[in-house]
């Protein structure tokens, strides 16, 4: 199957169109406006003129439960300081947990090694003991529950019971090292600790005792720690631990009673997530309940089409912002499909085979799995059904032209293939899907509801055409409460807001596209996203440059076959050679002291590395020079002449 260069690969059939959630807001939504309002144009333009018409039906239409109050943005147009529904009363797990009944909430595979399927009122009642249990323990509102946990559904019914009492959720996935962890939930001072007694990776069975008792005894706050079965060994493990416990005997005091629901302000803390560590320890970004439960609603509603019925599937961790998206699936109704492991494990095509036993409507994943099964040679077309695939999403880095092109022709023909694009930064999208509209060729397809998203060039002035910086500039609800621990908001104004006053500067290059859509070019900060996860370099540097053979060391996100690979530059003490065991040393005290995604591709030795005149490393400039760039503020450079050791290196050609 081919498409002509001017065509689009894929275009809405008039009777879905007609019968997406989309379609029918863009009618209330004209009603309100005085206006028509059925092109998604014109939908997005009345959304940002005005954002609180557009909030307020996005509430009624979600059917959020709560108290709306009279008041629906205040000072609103100040970036940071707006205030959405400022008088409004919500819990979070309440609106979750709607659904009531015998039909499926979550199904679970670990690889081949396991299996769950929860019903609505299976779920409902596990989050009811878990809540009881964990307010025995003391856990209320503002408390932090951390976790170290795969992606099953005890932790969905963790994250949920926490919510339910106003405490505060952060995960991370079990590969994370020790260091790795510490670095984030030492920050947020967690009440109780949720972990696991290990995980399945690849087929192989990977415990995790041995890295839990320092984390654990390195986390003084924490009064519980409760170990989730995985592999059969949560007695042992949880006896190991100060204040464990395993997960049967934390809530057998407990059975299954009405659950009760904290309501509380509208920007009351749900989430801490973490930056990537790029400068230092992993900034702790703070996300409000009545933010994340908005945005995703209109995110999984009207851009995912994902209602009452719907199979809604993303591969991802618990350390990845696309976690907590996938669980707001639920405020929708749909049946959560949770996968933990090796995306290639039995064997490459096991998400096909888990969206066809499943009848999987809505199938997550990244540009970089896109991209492997693609290599593998993989037809679904041919081996798969497929039928009930509705929208395929693709995340994490951008979408290669070659891989939109893949999934029409080797996947499925009739399939909203949507890219998106947003961050931990907003635990959302800027742009994403658009069931109305055509999929064009290397495109995403629109920019988000609400949102005042805008190119801008070095001056701040908005594009219209070319390369600049991805903007906001209108607050919306989605927007970080702040940093944890930044009482002045110093570090949160500085993050996003520094660059151009009263603007949202994200951190990516885009451009728009002749069809309304965006392209993104990637990351214009330091920030390396390999796969699609955002990792930070100075989680790396702390591995590294405690070795007596290395001086120093930089690392940049190098664009490379369609996605972004690691690399590592050292500069070696005298005597030191960048030998195979060096290489390989270096390569396991990065996995297991950060995690496996920290693991460079390349490793290369340079005699210099560029700085600027106060010390600090230039990873920007390197990366651009590796990319053929030119490098700006040349001036501002110590050693403007290391640069040119990075130009054209043999060694990043394959």
């Amino acid at each position: 199957m081919t498409h002509a260069a001017d065509a689009p690969l894929w275009t809405p059939s008039p009777e879905r169109r007609a019968a997406s959630a989309l379609a029918r807001f863009a009618a209330l939504a004209g009603e309100r406006a005085g206006r028509d309002l059925t092109e998604f144009r014109a939908l997005h333009a009345w959304s940002i003129e005005d954002r609180e018409g557009f909030w307020d039906l996005v509430w009624d239409f979600g059917g959020v439960i709560g108290d709306k109050g009279g008041v629906l943005l205040e000072n609103g147009d100040a970036m940071p300081g707006a205030r959405f529904f400022p008088e409004a009363r919500l819990n979070f797990a309440e609106n979750l947990l709607r659904g009531v009944g015998p039909d499926d909430a979550l199904v679970f595979r670990g690889e081949d090694k396991a299996e769950a399927r929860w019903s609505f009122d299976r779920l409902r009642a596990e989050v009811s003991r878990l809540q009881q249990a964990l307010k025995a323990a003391g856990v209320g509102p503002g408390d932090r529950v951390a976790a170290m946990v795969p992606n099953r559904p005890e932790t969905v019914a963790f994250m949920l019971a926490t919510a339910s009492l106003g405490a505060v959720w952060s995960s991370c996935s079990p590969d994370f090292g020790e260091r790795g962890v510490l670095d984030r939930f030492g920050q947020i001072e967690p009440k109780a600790f949720v972990t696991v007694d290990g995980y399945w990776y690849a087929g192989k069975r990977i415990e995790i005792a041995a890295k839990l008792k320092p984390i654990v005894d390195a986390l003084p706050t924490v009064e519980t720690v409760v170990v989730i079965p995985y592999l059969g060994i949560a007695e042992e493990v949880a006896a190991s631990l100060r204040a464990g416990v395993t997960l049967e005997a934390f809530t057998e005091r407990f059975p299954a009673t009405e659950l009760t629901f904290e309501r509380l302000p509208f920007a009351h803390p749900l989430y801490v997530l973490f930056s990537s560590g790029t400068t230092g320890v992993p900034k702790c970004i703070v996300h409000s309940a009545g933010g994340v439960l908005l945005q995703h609603l209109k995110e999984h509603r009207l851009h995912s089409d994902v209602g009452k019925g719907d199979r809604v599937f993303y591969f991802t961790t618990c350390g990845w912002m696309m976690w907590n998206w996938l669980v707001s699936g639920l405020a929708a109704e749909a049946t959560l499909l949770l996968f933990d492991g090796s995306p290639f494990h039995p064997s490459p095509a096991v998400l096909f085979d888990f969206a066809d036993d499943e009848r999987m409507t809505f199938f997550g994943t990244s540009a970089k799995w896109i991209d492997g099964v693609k290599k593998q040679g993989l037809t679904p077309r041919e081996t798969h059904s497929l039928a009930t695939v509705r929208t395929i999403a693709s995340t994490g880095s951008p979408l290669a032209d070659s891989s939109f092109d893949w999934i029409y022709e080797a996947v499925k023909p009739d399939v909203q293939l949507a890219s998106i694009s947003g961050g931990t930064d907003i635990v959302s999208c800027f742009v994403l899907g658009d069931p109305l509209e055509p999929v064009w060729r290397g495109e995403i397809q629109a920019p988000g509801l609400g949102l005042a998203i805008a190119v801008l060039d070095d001056d701040g002035a908005p594009m219209a055409s070319g390369k600049g910086e991805l903007a906001c500039v209108k607050a919306f609800p989605a927007m970080p409460i702040g940093f944890w621990n930044d009482p002045d908001g110093a570090k949160y104004r500085a993050a996003y807001f520094e660059r151009f006053d009263n603007v949202w500067v994200h951190g990516d290059f885009a451009e728009w596209t002749e069809h309304g859509g965006l392209i993104i070019h990637g990351r214009s900060d330091a920030t390396l996203n390999p796969g699609g996860v955002r990792i930070g370099t100075a989680e790396i540097y702390a591995q590294v440059e405690k070795m007596e053979e290395i001086v120093e060391a930089l690392a940049i996100g190098q664009d490379f076959d369609g996605d972004v690979r690691v690399v590592l530059f050292v500069r070696l003490a005298p005597g030191a050679e960048l030998s195979d065991d060096l290489v390989k040393r270096m390569k396991v005290r990065i996995r297991e002291g950060a995690s496996p995604r920290h693991v460079p591709a390349k490793i290369v030795a340079v005699a210099d590395i560029p700085r600027t005149k106060s010390g600090k490393i230039v990873e920007l400039a390197v990366r651009e020079v590796v990319h053929g760039r030119p490098v700006k503020n040349k001036e501002a450079l110590a050693n403007p002449d290391a640069l040119d050791l990075f130009a054209d290196l043999a060694e990043l050609k394959d």
